[in-house]
């Protein structure tokens, strides 16, 4: 086994849905994303899931890429649908529970610590049937799940995600409907961001009581904003932008209620009821239940202009960005740097992890065979430098977790979007590293031996 003697988690990330394939394996229930792949028009070029990277079946040869890797730490999420045999979700289906036995085991025998994530969005359809996200009493569901999973898996798993991206799951899933389960409501959309809230809330005492002496958090994917000029409508706008994507979840986790602006702003415009009655009296001391540490996936930040500017107040004060990623994202590591020295300033955080980082660049093997994927190195590189910056001003940044492993299914956009160190031949399945990967693995190695990443405590 490995020993590092750093305390600097080095790791990459993945989801069950989005590599796993195995669609029906081992009894495993339909997911609300196996259905959303079936509904015609929802993915692009109509992709599906039900094989993907296959890992479900090429997991060992998966964690052999991992450990030439040279990761410290690998998080990955459960599918829920797979550890539950009938669509009332009370019978437990073990076969699905010794699939990630085997896979912890195998990552602890090489010296690979487990994250886990809880819910990457894949959610068992029998769960929506049941109203989902939307009824509150649907939560006991999802406590039931966590009390199985930390039961089995709480001795040998030390680092427990909730939820990943609640804004994804409620805004893309509730209100733009353009990720499962595709529905298009303001009021829905808010109501289920904070039964998501509530639900990480009464799902913390369990994993703690499950899991001894673990870490347990939540994964948020912030996306700072910046006004497009200096008038005060682009100034508004930027605020608005603010709360909805960052400071509706920020917020309640640090005992604060939802923020006001945006709420009134959603009220004024008849996508909010005045009496928000889901919200109950204690709401906000269970969502802000204390956490060992925050995850925080960044990708890009966000330039906020308002349609209510006036041409000759539109002056930009940022240069806008000519440096894209393949997802149409800007390149803007700074706003990282930024991010994570504002919230070490506002939110006093024990422990921050960056628990996705990356950048969607398609590259393919040349005649030599060789995946020169610069502009992927090039990215998080400058990403990396970021993190740096913030531990030296002080942030308590304990890991970085790079997006992602392998070319995977990218929800809404299928295929055709490609985040990996590892290259996927989805014809035949084929992995194959990237120049990213290998320099990854360098880098890696390099940090190690130097300073500041090395010496958080």
């Amino acid at each position: 086994m490995k020993n590092y003697n750093n305390k600097f988690l080095w790791g990459t990330a993945t989801s069950s849905f989005q590599i796993e394939g195995g669609s029906e394996s081992d009894g495993k229930l339909p997911s609300i994303w196996d259905t959303f792949c079936k509904t015609n028009g929802k993915i692009k070029n109509g992709d599906i899931a039900d094989i993907s990277c296959d890992h479900y079946n090429r997991w060992e040869e998966d964690i052999k890429l991992l450990e030439e890797l040279g990761v410290n730490s690998y998080r990955f999420s459960i599918s829920w649908p797979r550890i539950y045999s009938n669509p009332n979700l009370n019978i437990v289906n073990n076969k699905g529970l010794d699939f990630y036995d085997k896979l912890i085991d195998k990552l602890l025998e090489k010296g690979i610590i487990p994250f886990i994530t809880l819910n990457h969005w894949d959610i068992p359809q029998s769960f929506q049937d049941k109203g989902g996200w939307l009824k509150r009493d649907n939560i006991e569901y999802f406590l039931n799940y966590v009390n199985i999973i930390t039961s089995r898996l709480g001795d040998k798993v030390k680092h427990w995600i909730t939820h990943n991206e609640p804004w994804v799951i409620s805004n893309l899933g509730y209100f733009d409907g353009i990720h499962a389960p595709g529905n298009k409501s303001r009021l829905e959309s808010f109501t289920v961001a904070h039964h998501l809230m509530v639900s990480h809330g009464l799902a913390i005492p369990i994993i703690r009581e499950n899991s001894i002496n673990s870490e347990v958090g939540i994964s948020l994917n912030l996306c700072p904003a910046y006004p497009a000029s200096s008038s005060e409508h682009d100034r508004y706008a930027s605020l608005l932008f603010d709360q909805s994507f960052n400071k509706l979840f920020l917020n309640p986790l640090h005992g604060n209620n939802y923020p006001n602006e945006i709420i009134s702003h959603w009220k004024k415009n008849k996508e909010l009821p005045n009496n928000l009655n889901f919200i109950k009296s204690n709401d906000i001391n269970i969502i802000s239940t204390p956490t060992d540490f925050l995850g925080i996936n960044y990708y890009s930040r966000s330039i906020v202009r308002s349609n209510l500017v006036k041409e000759n107040e539109n002056l930009p004060i940022e240069v806008f960005p000519n440096h894209k990623t393949e997802f149409d994202w800007e390149v803007y590591p700074d706003g990282l740097e930024k991010l994570l020295i504002s919230l070490n300033k506002n939110y006093k955080l024990d422990k921050i992890y960056i628990t996705e980082n990356g950048a969607s660049y398609t590259s393919f093997p040349d005649k030599n065979g060789n995946i020169n994927d610069i502009n992927r190195i090039k990215y998080l590189d400058s990403h990396i430098i970021a993190c740096n910056n913030a531990i030296i001003a002080g942030v308590p940044l304990k890991g970085y977790f790079l997006w992602s492993l392998m070319d995977n299914f990218e929800w809404a956009e299928g295929y055709r979007h490609r985040f990996g160190l590892i290259h996927i031949d989805f014809n035949t399945l084929e992995r194959k590293p990237k120049s990213s990967f290998y320099w990854y693995k360098n880098k890696i190695e390099y940090q190690k031996n130097i300073l500041p990443l090395t010496m958080v405590s």
